[in-house]
């Protein structure tokens, strides 16, 4: 596996796109690893000190995404060196669009991603610029479509994504209207835990579960999994967090996803200062943990205390969080997945990337449960393909990523 991924990590993507805007300091670039069956997709991120090499690792994690999610395409990434705290952001976000219109035209396909947001932001400024939407690249490159074929998918893509969810099994609250966009990849994390131990043996109902980050992906994965029975012992946001022992039940964390302010946690006299809460958690007695916080954060450190605590699985919902510099399987990825069941992030956090080329491959029904059931299938046949090679829940990551590569290379 090794051998095969250092080939991957080192080849040369095809295309590389750079931009730098005439009015700002902003600079940009999309990152094109192939143009595997006639196109690429992956989102558009947006952070001050991202630089090309950043989109490059993403655009090669995208790439080994689709070989769960389908549809069989090259990974790509773009991403905008800007802080997106500044009031000009809407002016880049405008003008990089512009420039990148003619691929996104041909034969790349994107979204949202960090701080740029796939229905207020991607959709209405990619419409503004001629593109009929995010992902028609992938359309032409890839699937060929007659124009007719093609309005019809891209009008279903476009209503289900942006769909909001009527059924009371996959929304906190119907009448705030979330989406699925919202929702669909931290139930996808959640799933993925609730699909281990169906699977390796056991029952996430009643175990204890520690969530790191709690913006779209971390609170939604909070949710779904309370929903299954499990208690969320310890939740660990950017400005502070939350303990609870004996672990916060359903009730509490659905009061908790509907009292967030924007992507913050909000606990109340409850919430704990960072450097606290950030000094307990990482103890706490817990069987499951789900980082859905920024790349890169979770440290050996970390993850042995939580395996001294009595970790069984993790369910990555950020990509690639563990502070290694490898772009994919560095060393505190390694020693975590030789310990415990870890499920890597192209399988639990591949939702959003599912749900488009469920839209795009063919026409099908608008409706919430047979797109969120689509994504839960997905994810358990990853994990079974997983299985029948590896019926040990150690080494999951190292065998996900075999089967991979065997794909791409």
């Amino acid at each position: 596996m090794k051998e095969l991924l250092h080939i991957y990590e080192n080849k040369a993507p095809e295309i590389v796109f750079n931009w730098k805007d005439p009015e700002t300091d902003a600079e940009g670039w999309t990152v094109i690893n192939s143009l595997r069956g006639g196109a690429a997709g992956g989102g558009t991120r947006m952070r001050k000190g991202l630089d090309m090499n950043e989109v490059l690792s993403l655009a090669k994690t995208m790439e080994v995404k689709f070989t769960i999610s389908g549809p069989p395409i090259g990974g790509a990434k773009s991403g905008i060196n800007f802080d997106p705290g500044d009031p000009r952001k809407k002016g880049v976000l405008e003008r990089w669009y512009h420039a990148v219109s003619p691929l996104l035209k041909s034969y790349y396909g994107t979204g949202g991603d960090l701080n740029v947001d796939e229905i207020h932001e991607v959709i209405p400024i990619t419409e503004d610029v001629g593109v009929w939407h995010p992902q028609e690249g992938v359309f032409n490159g890839h699937f060929k479509p007659t124009e007719a074929d093609k309005i019809n998918r891209i009008g279903q893509l476009r209503l289900g994504v942006i769909k909001p969810i009527e059924h009371t099994g996959y929304s906190p609250d119907t009448s705030r209207k979330y989406r699925v966009a919202d929702m669909i990849t931290g139930f996808g994390v959640a799933e993925a835990v609730r699909h281990y131990y169906d699977i390796y043996g056991g029952n996430v109902k009643g175990k204890r579960a520690v969530v790191q980050g709690f913006g779209n992906v971390g609170a939604a994965a909070a949710y779904y999994l309370a929903q299954m029975g499990a208690k969320i012992v310890g939740i660990i946001d950017r400005s502070g967090g939350l303990i609870n022992e004996d672990g916060y039940g359903f009730d509490e964390i659905k009061a908790l996803f509907l009292g967030k302010k924007g992507n913050a946690l909000v606990g109340g006299s409850d919430m704990l200062p960072f450097d606290e809460i950030n000094e307990r958690i990482w103890h706490l007695p817990t069987e499951v943990f789900v980082p859905c916080a920024a790349s890169r954060l979770v440290e050996k450190e970390q993850v042995g205390s939580m395996i001294e605590a009595g970790l069984e699985v993790i369910s990555c919902g950020a990509n690639v969080p563990f502070a290694d510099k490898e772009i994919f399987f560095g060393p505190i990825m390694e020693y975590a997945d030789g310990k415990v069941g870890l499920i890597p992030d192209f399988i639990s956090n591949c939702g959003m990337a599912r749900v488009f080329a469920y839209f795009m491959e063919k026409r099908v029904p608008i409706d919430d449960e047979m797109i969120f059931n689509d994504t839960s299938r997905t994810i358990k046949k990853a994990i079974l393909n997983i299985f029948n090679q590896n019926p040990s829940p150690n080494n999951i990551s190292r065998t996900a990523f075999e089967i991979a590569l065997k794909q791409l290379i």
